[in-house]
């Protein structure tokens, strides 16, 4: 039987504990009534499980019952579970009884209605366990699909959520942020909240402040405050959106600005933290602020402005965050922000090293270590990459005393990967950080297999493990070739040297899309192994290998064009060009299944010139 996560201490006992259909469980008169809303869920995952549903009181228990007592004099997400033939006994503080009742769900989810006797005492290694989803770039998600993340990070023991908003909320009077997507509404996000609540979740506003804000900033009411003079009048670039758009720090309009947008934001959630973000500020003193950041540093400035809004949440009542990746440059000036603020410190290399997270211990930073799910830029989620990165920095989280963990899913260049692909690298986050003891990577996929996936085979994921390691002509190098031959010349240059970089990937490229079809096969068989509320998953990881290998077989005439790559064979183009667009009416079903429409018709429009590029190959 296998938990996620592990819990700290676990003995097997004599015996078996049946549960029932005449079994009750009785929450004790020290249950709050929080407790008794989870319990009715709790019940839900029961039915779900066991196909009866067990009877909830409130009173003292029974020998037979399924007991819970709370004692908020244990310490924080602690919880004691005892199995015997007599009965289920579960105690902890308020959150902790929540995680026990996950763990039970986990042994019925695979044992039945027949329990092993046991004995568990388990919490925390790190207090706060979250996951951030990118709603900005590319994808938003439907409600429906955000209330199962929030499901499913309760059944792994998580504790917190944020979402990356730039401009898809429907901020009041803001309508050219907003009129050509699909924004959340005020009334989903509160919805949304209290779902989250329910489910030990806390729900963390998130909100871009001072970086790559291109909608706002290419708005006509707000151009005016960007710190590159113009940059509204440039094209839209995937690549310019990410780089360019920082804020006019100096003006006070933009504080002004930033702070109401802050202020009806937050209003939404329960939630007493806020994040306003405040990474890569590429443009920061390479124009309207060039002339200040030379004569008091690009430190200064950058703290100033970091500071105005810290100070404007904290007089809110909420305590800020913010991303950690420009303070590195001079952690000395964390002394100059408010002492409770929360520097959100990621990298998201496999290798990833220590010594970001050590300075900022060593400049006194109170902290959350930031690892990936590393999908980004990807049909499909690097698995071993996220397993690495995230395996290291909940070791140094606990090595530098950080208080989090927040485990990131970024959306760069339009989320091209299905959100439900990133669940593994997610629930990495949520073993690691909850026991330092860490499985190696075959054991914990084989794990997740089997509780996530409900794959009887526990192998699904070890194929999926290997669709990536095809990958020749990846996504961002799409991308980068059509923002070329559409004329954006801001990153023409490095584009170019990227794409060069990869072309040793194209070397064996007919192995690797023969590999990828006979992992098709694979995955197709495999849905026999799978229990039948999971069968759907496999359609959306088929669908993004056969897109990695139509892309492959496109980045043959691109890498031919660009560097006079030659190959044995060429494939028919025109043909090529059908394959691709019957392709993308499944993936655009694939999409809709959980994401509003957002930006898939820059997708599509993508998608549709590699149509007319293929169309004019020989």
């Amino acid at each position: 039987m296998y938990l996620i996560p592990a819990p700290v201490k676990l003995e097997k006992k004599e015996g078996q504990f049946i549960w029932t259909y005449e079994t009750y469980i009785s929450l004790d008169k020290s249950c709050s009534p929080l407790l008794s809303r989870q319990a009715s869920l709790f019940c839900d995952g029961a039915e779900e499980r066991l196909g009866f549903r067990p009877i909830l009181v409130r009173g003292e228990g029974q020998d037979g019952d399924i007991t819970v007592v709370q004692d908020d004099s244990m310490k924080k997400e602690s919880y004691v579970l005892d199995i015997t033939e007599d009965g289920i006994c579960l105690t902890g503080d308020e959150s902790g009884i929540w995680h026990g009742m996950q763990t039970i769900l986990q042994m019925i989810e695979q044992k039945g209605a027949v329990l092993d006797a046991l004995h568990i005492e388990d919490e925390p290694s790190i207090e706060n366990r979250g996951y951030y989803f990118d709603c900005a770039r590319g994808r938003v998600p439907k409600l429906e699909w955000l209330k199962k993340l929030a499901d499913r990070m309760a059944y792994y023991k998580m504790n917190q959520l944020q979402l990356y908003i730039e401009h898809s909320y429907l901020f009041r009077g803001m309508t050219e942020l907003w009129r050509d997507d699909t924004p959340l509404t005020a009334e989903e996000i509160m919805e949304f909240d209290l779902y989250c609540a329910e489910r030990g979740i806390e729900l963390v506003p998130s909100l871009s402040s001072f970086g790559h804000l291109y909608k706002l900033l290419c708005s006509k009411e707000y151009a005016h405050l960007c710190e590159l003079e113009g940059s509204d009048k440039e094209p839209f670039s995937l690549h310019g959106r990410m780089h360019h758009h920082t804020i006019d720090t100096l003006n006070p309009e933009s504080v002004e600005l930033i702070t109401r947008m802050i202020g009806e934001y937050m209003e939404l959630f329960t939630s007493k933290q806020f994040n306003f973000c405040a990474d890569e500020t590429f443009d920061l003193g390479h124009g309207k602020s060039k002339e200040a950041v030379e004569q008091s540093g690009r430190g200064r400035i950058y703290i100033d402005y970091v500071k105005k809004l810290a100070d404007f949440v904290i007089s809110k009542g909420r305590r800020p965050m913010f991303w950690g990746d420009v303070i590195l440059g001079f952690p000395e000036l964390l002394k100059d922000l408010p002492e409770d603020i929360i520097c959100l410190n990621w990298g998201y290399m496999w290798n990833q090293r220590e010594e970001e997270t050590k300075w900022m211990y060593e400049a006194g930073a109170t902290q959350y270590c930031c690892p990936g799910c590393c999908a980004w830029n990807e049909f499909t989620a690097i698995n071993w990459s996220s397993y690495n990165n995230v395996m290291r920095l909940c070791n140094y989280a606990r090595k530098y005393n950080a208080i989090g963990i927040l485990n990131t899913d970024w959306g760069d260049f339009l989320h091209i990967n299905h959100p439900d692909f990133t669940r593994v690298g997610m629930i990495y986050g949520a073993a690691f950080s909850w026991n330092e003891e860490i499985p190696s990577y075959e054991e914990i996929n084989r794990q997740i297999s089997r509780l996530e996936y409900r794959d009887s085979s526990e192998g699904y994921l070890d194929i999926v493990h290997q669709i990536h390691d095809n990958s020749a002509f990846n996504w961002n190098e799409t991308v980068r070739y059509w923002e070329i031959k559409r004329g954006i010349t801001d990153h023409e240059a490095f584009s170019k040297k990227f794409m060069e970089d990869c072309l040793p990937a194209m070397d064996n490229v007919d192995e690797k899309n023969a590999r990828l079809k006979d992992l098709t096969k694979q995955l197709y068989t495999h849905i026999g192994c799978l229990d039948s509320s999971k069968k759907a998953l496999v359609m959306p990881q088929i669908v993004a290998a056969d897109g990695i290998r139509i892309f492959n077989q496109i980045g043959k005439f691109v890498t031919a064009e660009l560097f006079g790559k030659t190959y044995e064979a060429m494939p028919d183009s025109w043909k090529l060009a059908k394959e691709l667009e019957t392709w993308f009416y499944h993936y655009k079903q694939v999409y809709r299944s959980v994401s509003r429409e957002s930006e898939l018709h820059i997708i599509q429009d993508l998608v549709c010139w590699y149509g007319d590029y293929l169309r004019v190959q020989k």
